[in-house]
């Protein structure tokens, strides 16, 4: 969470101050409207400066991927960009749009505008000046239409799968507002620093909403496959499907996720990959509960042999440290990145301790016997906690089962106020919060 934090920062800080080297917020004579003029400009350059990074993001980039901690950190970023932009696209829509509503209600007089006879505007500039009515017609229904899809976007209740279908449309709202953008954006600015982050960052973000808007994203990662084995945890509500894969899968780091697609009406779902890799035997397992619209329906959906697309691997979830002792956290159906690294660590045993705690509402016997016998293969000290039996799961408990706990990492998967509250608790008892990571497995 620092990393997102600290690099919303910095491009709040970096767009603020290259606009601030090219014009200011305290025009002479300062007066509502020449504060108005220089505040839409302002305004409008972060909106798609923010609008324009969230569009790079969306392409699933590896080497951000690793750079960012993981594509769940990555997404999150790009959610808060999304919501950053908005308010500055509604600041910037309101003093265009208000000011005028605000003129015409009588609360304001504008000022006589001044003559301009006699200038002189270079072709480019001249050209620009005269798209300027469509522009600003243009960018005012866009703004409707990104604000609508962004708000769809932050509603968890709004289905996956017209989620997926409408953000898709955020990159066709993109490329009208780009264009909005570079004919309002004050002219003196494209010979400054600014004007050139600007138009590299709106040249990228057009190139990657086109690349959404034609099915593109992560298309070199992708590779097919057919459904081999389900078996199905009734009392869990729990599916684990196994996927057999042709040839092009790079291999996979046990703790990182993939995106499946088993219905292209639904689109890609991201899953945490509940298998080790092994190149002779290229199978992929997926462990999902019925948790939302399209996991309650996966039991019916889903067949022997239907064909699939994998896409991926993505996540810094992987286990690797320097530590010689790792506390792993598994609540309920985050349990399954810790499958996976069972798995890999019985093939490939290391020296250091692990204490695994697999807190859940649920039991299923035969589940946990295979938890079990995992841990046991891998030399892992298992501690299940089922509710209403044995209590709740809290950080005290946790350090009291393992006393070494101070030369440990803690890596947890589950709900995200869980793992907050278990991260203070363990940096209030002086755990550096680097030595705590945590899956944020959400990608909207």
């Amino acid at each position: 969470m620092k990393r997102i934090k600290v690099s919303l920062i910095a491009i709040l800080v970096l767009l603020t101050s290259l606009w601030l080297a090219a014009d200011t917020l305290l025009p002479e004579p300062f007066n509502y409207f020449s504060f108005r003029s220089v505040f839409i400009q302002f305004s409008g350059v972060l909106s798609i400066g923010l609008m324009s990074i969230a569009m790079l993001l969306a392409l699933r980039s590896k080497w951000l991927d690793r750079h960012l901690n993981g594509l769940d950190k990555m997404y999150r970023l790009h959610k808060w960009l999304g919501i950053c932009a908005l308010v500055a696209a509604v600041l910037h829509w309101w003093l265009a749009k208000g000011t005028k509503w605000m003129v015409g209600w009588g609360w304001l007089e504008r000022p006589a505008r001044k003559p301009n006879a006699g200038e002189t505007l270079g072709a480019i500039e001249g050209w620009l000046r005269g798209q300027r009515g469509l522009a600003e017609s243009i960018g005012e229904w866009m703004f409707y239409v990104a604000a609508v899809l962004i708000v769809l976007a932050l509603i968890r209740r709004f289905p996956y799968h017209l989620f997926v279908k409408t953000h898709k449309w955020l990159a066709a709202a993109y490329l009208a507002l780009a264009y909005h953008s570079a004919v309002l954006t004050k002219f003196d600015y494209w010979t400054q620093p600014i004007g050139w982050l600007l138009a590299a960052l709106m040249l990228g973000g057009s190139i990657a909403a086109v690349l959404a808007l034609f099915g593109q994203i992560g298309a070199g990662s992708k590779v097919q496959g057919t459904i081999e084995s389900l078996t199905e945890y009734p009392a869990l509500r729990v599916l684990e499907t196994t996927v057999m894969l042709n040839d092009g899968w790079p291999g996979h780091a046990a703790g990182q996720f993939a995106f499946v697609t088993s219905d292209k009406n639904e689109g890609p779902h991201p899953y945490t990959i509940a298998s080790a890799w092994n190149r002779s035997n290229p199978r992929l397992t997926f462990i999902t509960k019925a948790l939302g619209d399209h996991t309650s329906h996966l039991r019916e959906r889903l067949k022997i042999d239907l064909p699939v697309t994998v896409e991926g691997p993505y996540g810094c979830f992987d286990f690797e440290d320097t530590q010689p002792h790792q506390i792993w956290i598994g609540a309920g159906i985050g349990i399954t990145p810790f499958v996976a690294r069972l798995k890999h660590r019985a093939a490939n045993p290391d020296t250091r301790t692990i204490d695994l705690f697999h807190p859940s509402a649920d039991f299923e016997q035969a589940a946990i016997d295979r938890l079990t016998a995992d841990a046991a293969a891998a030399g892992v000290r298992l501690h299940l906690l089922v509710d209403g039996k044995d209590g709740r799961l809290n950080g005290e408990r946790i350090r009291t089962a393992v006393p070494h706990w101070r030369s440990a990492s803690v890596w947890f998967c589950g709900p995200a106020g869980f793992g907050q509250a278990l991260r203070d608790d363990f940096c209030a008892n002086g755990l550096p919060d680097e030595r705590f990571h945590q899956e944020l497995f959400e990608m909207r």
